[in-house]
């Protein structure tokens, strides 16, 4: 990673909301071809910090790069023209649409002027297949209603918009959550053919410690607002983890938390 420039970098973030300090100092970089694990216990901060990088919240102070230069965002729109793509644990996704709908879900391609142009409905169910592919899912029938289709694929089909519209990081708040275990492995495996193609910056949001270990290539620890630790496979041992995950406390410090 030391030959390659971050994709996103952040320093010395910081939020407020009124008295209340949600951040305070955060600093991280991702690079191109990297999962960087983002980890933490509730009210951590990373809901908090994704919200920033995608545009939902202003930081109260600190900066944020997106390739070497300094961006500030007042919108979620503004985060995606910069190539920061949010898949959300609710995917906003359409039930009863079909794959290739969702995959465009208003950015349809059309013949004639909007709104009374003809959907390109062959070439837009083309694409939607072709970029699946790219990263792991064969979808024989475009026109499947979303509905139909398993936890697995639809977190998939979310990951292939981001990126087929432009994402160069992408943040995946949650992916394997309410997922069962066979679901789990298809997402991972998604996560892993993104960093296979080697210009993808992945954050993902995780109280998963297994599934970190398993395709992250570095670490951040969140508690209270703070990054509490960093570090890669290779640095950290099962036990760092745990101790970090529960915010840096001890076992021992717990178990007498208990007792008390």
């Amino acid at each position: 990673m030391s030959n390659l420039d971050p994709l996103v970098k952040i320093e010395n973030l910081k939020k407020n909301f009124g008295n209340f300090t949600a951040l305070n100092g955060v600093s991280l970089e991702v690079f191109p071809g990297e999962v960087h694990a983002l980890l933490g216990d509730n009210g951590a901060g990373k809901s908090t910090l994704i919200k920033i990088l995608s545009g939902v919240y202003q930081p109260t102070s600190g900066k944020i790069f997106v390739e070497g230069s300094e961006v500030k965002f007042s919108s979620p729109r503004d985060a995606s023209n910069v190539g920061i793509g949010t898949v959300y644990q609710d995917l906003a996704l359409n039930a009863l649409t079909s794959m290739t709908r969702n995959f465009f879900l208003g950015r349809e391609q059309i013949i004639g002027p909007p709104p009374f142009g003809i959907l390109k409905s062959k070439e837009m169910n083309k694409i939607a297949v072709e970029e699946m592919k790219k990263i792991g899912i064969f979808i024989s029938d475009p026109e499947q209603a979303v509905g139909t289709m398993s936890g697995g694929q639809r977190q998939t089909l979310a990951i292939a918009r981001a990126i087929y519209f432009g994402a160069k990081v992408l943040i995946l708040d949650e992916p394997t959550s309410a997922l069962g275990q066979k679901q789990q492995m298809e997402v991972l495996k998604t996560i892993l053919k993104v960093r296979d193609l080697g210009n993808i910056a992945i954050i993902l949001i995780t109280h998963n410690e297994i599934h970190a270990r398993l395709v992250a290539d570095r670490f951040t620890f969140l508690s209270l607002g703070e990054v509490i630790g960093t570090g890669t496979p290779d640095d950290l041992k099962d036990s760092d983890i745990k101790r970090l995950m529960a915010g840096g406390a001890e076992i021992g410090d717990l178990a007498a938390e208990l007792k008390r």
